[in-house]
């Protein structure tokens, strides 16, 4: 008998040649893979993926306040034709303005290339460590393999293994390491084992410096965990993928350090820079706006004052790791020096209760967890959200969780736009656009449009902020007095609010 070796003769995260179809993956052992691109995260920041302030001028245009009260700036974000994209597409530049194209990796296709010839643009690979979590009997959770050997791993075994996920039989969640991020896939398999008390369960995981590119590499850690988990003990495939995809990070005063950010322009549709905006999975976006509903409008005012938000869960939590990435989008905007003094607005994603120390110096994040401890730690945390129920424990952003008319007005024209959209790609198969792309740039003109009109009236002689000038900012003058107050504090912007308090004589 002839022992198979763990090396596949095509290895999983062997990337295809561009213009060449993908070959779909073989069955292995019965488990069926979802793939790479049902899974991909994306990121509203650049460098080690934080949301920052922009540095340059920004490509999406603000109406005036004029336009704004006129109604203009109710219609929905358009780019102009003259909107120049300064970042990358997928792979490559486009040679025509306004369009780009996908690669076959991402599409699952071959890919069409322009007739004109342009150099490529490559994303580089930065896996700074791969390990293996398992759950054992006695010691719990630990990391019992990793490269490179030497890497401090100290709460990985916690981070890739949500706490609960013994219950369920597969998962995957995004989580922070220091200056790094993971992704770690999980799977449970039963077993006839008295001392592994029916069940193995196994992480395999990655660590980089930015969470922008873990997507590239779901389907290679979903099929390796199953692989662990019926060969224990192989690990040829993840040392070869380690060899070929380790990043040689920046060298600064003779250690390895990460990345630093750099700043970000948005641009229009699929061309979005790639560490803005990266392909998710089919529906997720739109599973984030049906979940939340008007609720989405809540929580885009917290994110607009970088509140500490906490997401809780039961398990799986993959799914609550796409709505932190979905409270990120809420937050983007363009407009240049706009939140250079704010704090950034961090997506943590998973955390347990090793976190806690790190959570108590973080001034503005968002995250999930499934641990249930969380919600009495009121000192962590600015907004609970359980589920779909978003609540605060501050006195002064209670006002905030009342949805008013300017709010449903918002969502409602949210949605319009979103099921204009969806017809568009049924009937026109139009698929220029996607949901995410709808998502981001209807908040992002929101959150332009009014520190537009902000910066118009600081830069007037009398800085006196009138109902027509929060009006023309699609606020309620009445509704949205507390939000505008915080949002002047924390933004530090010099205006002189001089709208009625209905509840004061």
């Amino acid at each position: 008998m002839v022992e198979q070796s763990d090396r596949a003769p095509l290895l999983d995260w062997e990337e295809i040649p561009a213009g060449a179809p993908v070959p779909a993956p073989p069955p292995e052992r019965g488990y069926v893979s979802r793939g790479a691109n049902c899974r991909a995260l994306g990121s509203t920041a650049p460098g080690t993926g934080w949301s920052t302030s922009p540095g340059g001028p920004g490509a999406f245009s603000s109406p005036s306040p004029s336009a704004a009260a006129s109604g203009e700036a109710d219609s929905a974000p358009v780019a102009s034709a003259e909107t120049v994209r300064v970042g990358p597409c997928w792979d490559a530049h486009s040679p025509v303005k306004g369009e780009c194209r996908l690669s076959g990796w991402e599409t699952g296709g071959p890919e069409k290339k322009p007739a004109t010839s342009v150099p490529e643009w490559e994303e580089k690979d930065q896996i700074v460590a791969v390990f293996v979590v398992t759950f054992d009997t006695r010691s719990g959770n630990i990391v019992e393999w990793c490269l490179p050997q030497d890497i401090d791993l100290d709460g990985v075994e916690f981070k890739s293994m949500a706490s609960g996920s013994h219950r369920i039989s597969s998962d995957f969640n995004y989580f922070r390491k220091g200056s790094y991020f993971g992704l770690a896939c999980f799977a449970n398999m039963p077993v006839e084992s008295a001392q592994e008390r029916g069940a193995r369960m196994k992480s395999v995981g990655i660590l980089s410096p930015s969470y922008t590119l873990l997507y590239k590499y779901m389907h290679f850690l979903e099929n390796q965990v199953r692989h662990q988990l019926e060969s224990p003990g192989h690990y040829t495939q993840l040392e070869a993928f380690y060899e070929d995809k380790k990043g040689v990070l920046p060298i600064e005063n003779g250690a390895a350090t990460s990345l630093q950010p750099i700043h970000w322009l948005p641009s229009i549709n699929r061309c979005m820079h790639p560490e803005m905006k990266i392909t998710h999975p089919a529906g997720c976006m739109s599973h984030f706006i049906k979940f939340f509903g008007e609720q989405i409008i809540v929580l885009w005012k917290f994110a607009l004052l970088r509140k500490r938000i906490l997401m809780f869960s039961p398990p799986p939590v993959g799914v609550v790791c796409y709505r932190v990435y979905g409270c990120c989008c809420l937050a983007n905007v363009s407009l240049p020096g706009i939140g250079v003094s704010v704090p950034e607005f961090r997506p943590f994603f998973y955390i347990n209760v090793a976190d806690i120390e790190v959570l108590e110096t973080e001034v503005s994040y968002v995250a999930c967890t499934t641990e249930k401890i969380f919600e009495e730690k009121k000192g962590l945390y600015d907004v609970y959200v359980d589920n779909q129920n978003v609540r605060t424990h501050h006195e002064n952003l209670q006002p905030l969780l009342r949805i008013n008319g300017a709010d449903r007005d918002k969502y409602r024209k949210l949605s319009e736009q979103r099921q204009m959209l969806l017809y568009s790609q049924e009937v026109d198969q139009d698929c220029s656009s996607s949901e995410e792309d709808l998502f981001i740039l209807f908040f992002m003109e929101q959150n332009n449009r009014i520190f537009q009109i902000l910066s118009e009236v600081s830069a007037s002689q009398d800085k006196t902020l009138t109902e027509e000038h929060v009006r023309a900012m699609g606020l309620d003058p009445q509704g949205d007095r507390s939000f505008l107050m915080d949002l002047l504090e924390v933004y530090g912007i010099d205006v002189m609010l001089v709208i009625d308090n209905p509840c004061c004589p």
